[in-house]
């Protein structure tokens, strides 16, 4: 038995593509309208109306229809203010989650070349809000305690409505829509005990953006290619059709140990491609380093890069 409905009004119905700005030292909601960046928060205030503060605020409390109506009035102004792409600062995607859930080893192609069994259930793991990161965002790595450093580009559900026990048939539907995310790991870290958590969690590991791809402008999650470059040197192309647990049935899984609130955000897994999966030996595979730039993309919802220091 589910505990969703489905709401016309929602988020995952606004059929825009949403980011965080950062403005100074806060946030601010935009939305991309004709190729450009509008502040909806700034022009919600100019209007005198009613708007979301980040899109956290817009997640968590339900505040969709405002942004609608924004939207609308913008369409019938010729002087709004809009930013260029080129000067956009982007924030982390969602800066205040209940919860980062992330799935582990969810294509067959990743298990094989990690030499994994595939697994019975959704391998699940966590990552915490220090971890978030975002669009043309900088990743510290911990090289005091590790220096095998990875990358793995994920399809990352965002989470739009609080549900519980929800149906694989139900499951899109509290979806709010779809980013682009780096599930960053250290390797000796991940394996040095059989819980691997620690390799996930340090700043900045879960970069996520720039867009947030409300659910209806993605017909299906598990139809979409998915590449890594590093250094403009492509490392992973698949699609995300190839995973072992769809997106229907990890928001099940999921829902049915635990409730998900809005702005909770789920890694969902990445293909083969990975420099743990390489085949030569540890101390000769080419990690991640200081210097390196990672585009990861997938397809529709935009491309995310970040760069190691």
């Amino acid at each position: 038995m589910s505990n969703a409905s489905l709401n016309k009004s929602d988020v995952g119905n606004l059929g825009l593509r949403l980011t965080n700005l950062q403005i100074g030292n806060s946030f601010a909601l935009g939305a991309e309208l004709d190729g450009k960046i509008v502040n909806i928060s700034e022009i919600g205030a100019l209007f005198n109306m009613p708007a979301p503060a980040d899109v956290d605020d817009l997640l968590q409390n339900d505040r969709a229809a405002e942004v609608r109506a924004i939207v609308d009035r913008i369409k019938t102004q010729s002087t709004i203010r809009s930013i260029d792409l080129s000067e956009v600062t982007f924030a982390p995607l969602v800066t205040r989650p209940d919860k980062i859930i992330c799935v582990g080893f969810n294509y067959r192609e990743h298990a094989a070349e990690t030499g994994t069994p595939i697994p019975k259930a959704p391998p699940l793991f966590s990552k915490f809000s220090n971890s978030l990161n975002h669009h043309r965002g900088i990743v510290n790595l911990p090289t005091l305690v590790d220096n095998e450093f990875d990358y793995e580009t994920e399809l990352v559900i965002v989470v739009g409505q609080r549900c519980r026990n929800v149906t694989e048939k139900d499951a899109l539907n509290v979806v709010a829509g779809y980013a682009t995310g780096n599930d960053v790991s250290a390797r000796g870290l991940q394996n040095i005990t059989s819980q691997f958590m620690a390799g996930k969690m340090s700043d900045g590991f879960a970069p996520l953006g720039p867009w947030l791809v409300t659910r209806n402008l993605v017909p299906d999650p598990n139809d979409l290619r998915l590449q890594t470059r590093v250094n403009g040197e492509i490392r992973q192309d698949w699609n995300t059709r190839d995973m072992i647990f769809n997106c229907r049935e990890i928001i099940s899984y999921v829902s049915g140990i635990m409730t998900i609130k809005p702005g909770d955000i789920i890694f969902t897994g990445t293909p083969q491609g990975v420099i743990w999966g390489q085949k030569v030996p540890r101390e000769e595979r080419n990690w991640l380093k200081a210097g390196d730039q990672v585009a990861s993309s997938i397809e529709g919802l935009g491309e995310l890069l970040v760069t190691f220091a």
